[in-house]
């Protein structure tokens, strides 16, 4: 059964969720191209503040459909490509999106169901969950921008030990490297995430948005660039409504 990705609104928060329990969730065309159409319907609604990606069940993503692949490899090659493709369209939307995007993972994040997670903007993840590379069990490399996350995240050593090795990796040595952000205990995440949500969607939409531009530019500027970008984001922040109701509060409090 092909795995489908749904959505709902809960509270300012939208909730992706991939559905195909039989199969851990995995990924499918149908689910590339409705998580970029939900993606671009959230960044226009003003009363989004952020998105959860999250799976059904037991398991975030089990990564790739290997029938299908095992299908389209002998008979639809192009196909193969075709999909990547997609799949790749999908993982840029997240990186792009101008608004907090926040991974839920409960069991299994897998093979594109890992480059999923490491695309997401934060991560929070069941204490017993596991994150596989997977790729190379299979005999592929991976996929869905996987490398480029782990070298920047991990450095090059542990980066090629996760990739070559595709050893199971707890959610605490994931939360020591910096690649979960918050741990909670299993079946409590979406909770903790939707909370996490919440809280962000008390900052002004603009900074978050200026932050998540800011961060994603870094590793690609020089200093002065970076520095240039700063004042750039901090000038038209300085000049909305929201700073200006902030700041007086803040003095406000000081002064009483």
């Amino acid at each position: 059964m092909t795995t489908e990705l749904q959505t709902e609104r809960v509270g300012a928060t939208q909730v992706m969720t991939l559905v195909g329990p039989a199969t851990r969730n995995a990924l499918s065309p149908q689910a590339y191209a409705a998580g970029i159409e939900i993606l671009n319907m959230a960044e226009s609604n003003d009363d989004v503040r952020a998105v959860i990606l999250t799976g059904a069940g037991d398991h975030f993503c089990g990564g790739g459909d290997l029938q299908r692949l095992t299908h389209n490899r002998q008979h639809d090659l192009p196909k193969v490509a075709e999909h990547i493709d997609a799949f790749h369209q999908w993982i840029e939307a997240l990186r792009s999106f101008p608004k907090p995007v926040i991974a839920a993972v409960e069991g299994v994040a897998a093979g594109g169901g890992l480059s999923l997670v490491l695309a997401c903007d934060l991560v929070v993840a069941a204490e017993n969950a596991r994150f596989v590379s997977a790729y190379s069990q299979v005999g592929l490399s991976p996929d869905g921008g996987a490398s480029w996350h782990l070298a920047r995240l991990l450095g090059r050593g542990p980066a090629l030990q996760l990739l070559w090795q595709s050893a199971p990796i707890s959610a605490q040595q994931m939360a020591q490297w910096g690649v979960v952000h918050q741990l909670a205990p299993a079946g409590t995440v979406l909770q903790q995430a939707l909370n996490w949500a919440e809280q962000l969607a008390q900052v002004p939409p603009g900074v978050l948005t200026s932050v998540k531009e800011l961060v994603n530019d870094a590793p690609a500027q020089t200093l002065r660039q970076q520095l240039d970008a700063e004042k750039q984001h901090f000038m038209v922040n300085l000049l909305r409504p929201e700073a200006g109701q902030a700041i007086d509060q803040f003095l406000s409090r000081k002064t009483n």
